[in-house]
């Protein structure tokens, strides 16, 4: 059997893998407002699941952006969701990206405890005097903390984006965080992983981009 290459010059891979994205979602009915988000979670991973699991709370998007403009710094549970963010484009407005689960001191607390450096790390993001968007793409553990300090007034952020993958207390740390009053962006289910985090990073800041166009 021959195989035949669909001709794309490079420059327009991305834009004809978006068409084929509309193309094949068809009359799929989004949520307005987050039709980009959804469509790069799915150009990421091939997966158009993303389509009906990804959960947004009330005005999600326009309050990320909202937060974004104003300086808010994300934090991210994997050097790897660190890496795949767009840094340059959110220092245009103020904000930085921080992982902690390398540092020293997060691996001593967390030793200390008897927890994970997840858990320790989300402390120590609550400890920084900032706006905050987290972006949770591998530890269930984090999600659970998150929920815990902003139940007991320890946090309050802008946003979370939990997407963490895998089978243990996955589920159930997303559904803790759909509970909150947070804005949050979810992956319902056992779905996810850090690109994804760090794709849905990503879109909300060429939206915003794009609005300054």
């Amino acid at each position: 059997m021959k195989v035949e290459l669909e001709k794309v010059e490079p420059r327009e891979i991305e834009t004809r893998s978006f068409e084929i994205i509309t193309q094949e979602m068809g009359d799929k009915k989004l949520i307005p407002g987050t039709e980009l988000i959804v469509k790069r979670c799915i150009h990421t991973s091939a997966d158009f699941d993303y389509a009906d699991n990804l959960c947004f709370s009330e005005n999600v998007v326009e309050k990320a952006l909202n937060a974004i403009r104003e300086g808010a710094c994300i934090v991210t549970d994997t050097q790897m969701a660190k890496a795949g963010i767009n840094k340059k484009v959110l220092a245009r407005y103020g904000g930085e990206v921080y992982c902690f689960m390398s540092d020293e001191d997060v691996a001593e607390k967390a030793k200390a405890r008897g927890t994970t450096r997840a858990v320790a790390s989300m402390e120590k993001a609550a400890g920084m005097n900032k706006k905050l968007i987290f972006a949770i793409g591998n530890a269930p553990t984090a999600l659970i903390h998150l929920y815990e300090m902003i139940e007991n007034g320890i946090l309050k952020p802008e946003l979370i984006i939990g997407v963490p993958v895998g089978f243990v207390n996955v589920v159930q740390s997303k559904e803790l965080i759909m509970e909150t009053q947070v804005p949050y962006i979810v992956a319902k289910g056992r779905k996810g992983g850090s690109n994804i985090a760090a794709c849905i990073c990503n879109a909300l800041l060429y939206m915003l981009d794009n609005r300054r166009d």
